[in-house]
């Protein structure tokens, strides 16, 4: 499909993709540079020359890409028959899932396709841990509900049937008036209460997609993932239901196997929130994706999912999370933020902080499996547990973080302490204040913001797990190189070491040259600390090293590099008036190296395409016109 491209000269093109044409194509020209083609030997690869360096203007772009889309289509859905859209409408191929689009009636972004790319690989890592857990566990999932008169799931709920079998639904609405030896309430209730609970077989996944659009992601999920029972696609839109409706229809029309698989999406119409608060724990994942914030939401979305069961939360809403409207945050996730260079870092923990706080009023608590940074959102992934001893942990996990104003110090306080003795444990308020009233480094003052997530963000198991099934499994993911970048920074954090440093921030307070990274980390390790990268800044320092030790080691660097003199006070010229207590010893080390920086593997990708972020609101006419400024395919 792809041998019969000319190339600008009019002769046939061999050989590789060149980078700039790589770049336009984005995700589907990292798949073509990748060597998906490998699965077809007879199949040369493309070159096209010079003239590609003009590729996005070029009008060899269009056709590369349908025919591009057409080839990847064959390789991932082989057996698969193509069919041409309705009259209007334009085609995406996305993994397995084809959607159709008319304009911008309903919301897609192509960004997000390493959103939706590593939704399937964490969900792929839930099905497994979940299968295992399972198998070794003897108890049942504490999944209990309100039943009888209380239950607050409606009777003549459409999703219902599709979660939970007819014996299941009628134990569930059963009162002591259906009983058949009609003995009073209170005796029926101790004798349900001390009845052994068996642990029930495995169901296959049900999964909530509460705002679902065009439903391209449901369809993935229902088409790529293994022993799923029903995904419920869900959207306010009466444009968007009739939209999943239509796509799941025109999957179905595919193959035999297309049909079977969509036949488990749900289209659902309604408010999400009251889905969820009329469900509960009756879903085993939930996926919220929201255009701006998910704060209305997480009350519903720990109450739905099931107990152990995997919550899957994105938030758009940056500039709140980030500092520039702190007051907002407050408002919304019940957090104050900081303007500070781990802005990025600090609105995961944020949201995560959120989740947990949400998820205690119900006497359940969560742990995250793997939070990011990505773009302009950041998405979190977590486990809800039910166990009324751990959310009384909750106040232990999140703390006050205070951030000097004048240089890049922080320190944190945690809000809540749990002290041990013997078999008890008596929770206490944290102890503070963790800094004195001016900055021992500079003399400025301290804003206090938060309190934020201090506990890891991430599962370094399931981080390690959800990356090698990634590489055994390139073309299955069309954001591969963004995500494996992002999966492979994420490995090297220190997860028990919260926010961190910017190493040009702090040198632009001394006004100085920046040591190179590597030097900068090998002083670190040198003086006996532990340090990383992280994987929302490339310019990032996480260490455990106090902030002291930091300004010291960059004391050492301006000895050997000096600054001009400044006449005015400043935090850099406080910095710099001070002694270090510290000789910096820059002899390098290893350990200042990643691995992934040894085998020269990309770590942060450049942005494939222009205007690579937020898109605009369905139903808003697109500037230019057409989804063929997408790369869609008619």
């Amino acid at each position: 499909a792809l041998d019969d491209l000319p190339s600008s000269n009019g002769s046939y093109a061999t050989g590789t993709i060149t980078s700039s044409l790589r770049r336009a194509l984005g995700p589907l020209g990292a798949l073509i540079h990748r060597g998906v083609t490998q699965t077809q030997p007879a199949l040369p690869r493309l070159q096209l020359g010079q003239a590609a360096a003009a590729a996005s203007d070029s009008p060899i772009a269009p056709t590369l890409v349908a025919h591009a889309r057409r080839f990847i289509g064959m390789t991932l859905t082989p057996d698969e028959k193509t069919l041409d859209p309705p009259e209007g409408f334009t085609v995406l191929q996305e993994g397995k899932a084809r959607i159709l689009q008319r304009e911008n009636d309903v919301f897609y972004n192509k960004a997000q396709v390493v959103n939706r790319d590593l939704s399937l690989s964490v969900m792929r890592q839930f099905q497994k841990v979940r299968g295992a857990e399972h198998a070794e566990t003897k108890r049942a999932p504490k999944n209990r509900r309100l039943k009888g008169l209380m239950c607050v799931t409606p009777k003549d709920s459409k999703v219902l049937p599709h979660l939970m079998n007819p014996d299941e639904i009628e134990d569930m609405y059963r009162t002591k008036h259906d009983e058949p030896d009609g003995g009073d309430g209170d005796g029926d209730k101790k004798d349900e209460d001390e009845a052994p609970r068996t642990k029930p077989p495995l169901k296959p996944i049900r999964i909530l997609e509460g705002m679902a659009a065009s439903g391209l992601r449901a369809i993935r999920y229902a088409r790529e993932l293994d022993d799923v029972g029903c995904v419920v696609a869900n959207d306010l839109d009466p444009t968007a239901v009739a939209s999943i409706a239509r796509n799941v229809e025109f999957n179905a029309k595919h193959s035999e196997a297309a049909d079977a698989a969509v036949a488990k999406v749900v289209p659902s119409a309604g408010d999400v929130r009251m889905l969820m608060m009329t469900h509960e724990k009756m879903f085993d994942a939930v996926d919220l994706d929201p255009y701006g914030t998910p704060s209305t939401l997480l009350d519903g979305a720990v109450q739905t999912v099931a107990d152990g069961g995997l919550l899957l939360v994105t938030a758009t809403d940056m500039a709140v999370l980030c500092g520039n409207n702190g007051e907002v945050c407050w408002t919304k996730y019940g957090a104050y933020p900081h303007r500070a260079k781990y802005c990025h870092e600090q609105a995961v923990r944020i949201l995560l902080g959120a989740i947990d706080a949400a998820a205690g009023r119900y006497k359940r608590h969560i742990v995250p499996v793997l939070s990011v940074s990505v773009d302009f959102y950041i998405r979190c992934f977590v486990r809800v547990y039910t166990s009324a001893a751990e959310a009384k942990l909750a106040p232990t996990k999140v703390s006050y973080v205070y951030q000097c104003v004048g240089c890049d110090t922080f320190e944190s306080q945690p809000v809540g302490k749990a002290v041990r003795k013997g078999n008890s444990t008596k929770f206490q308020a944290g102890s503070g204040p963790a800094v004195p009233r001016s900055c021992p480094n500079c003399g400025w003052h301290y804003n206090m913001g938060g309190p934020f997530w201090t506990e890891p963000i991430h599962s370094m198991d399931w981080v390690q797990s959800i990356k090698k099934q990634v590489e055994d499994n390139k073309a299955m993911y069309p954001g591969y190189d963004k995500i494996h970048a992002l999966l492979t920074t994420v490995s090297e954090e220190l997860p028990d070491v919260p926010l961190h440093y910017d190493i040009h921030s702090m040198s632009h307070c001394l006004r100085v040259t920046p040591p190179p990274m590597a030097l900068f980390r090998s002083a670190l390790i040198n003086a006996g600390y532990r340090v990383s990268p992280a994987h929302c800044n490339p310019l990032a320092v996480k260490t455990d090293a106090p902030a002291h030790v930091l300004w010291d080691i960059l004391r050492c660097w301006v000895k050997e590099h000096p600054v001009k003199a400044i006449p005015e006070k400043t935090p850099g010229v406080a910095i710099l008036a001070k002694e270090p207590e510290l000789t910096a010893n820059w002899t390098r080390v290893n350990g200042a190296f990643t691995k992934a920086q040894r085998d020269g593997v990309t770590r942060f990708p450049v942005n494939p395409t222009a205007n690579w972020g937020p898109k605009m609101r369905a139903g808003r006419p697109m500037p230019g016109g057409g989804m063929e400024k997408q790369g869609m395919t008619k």
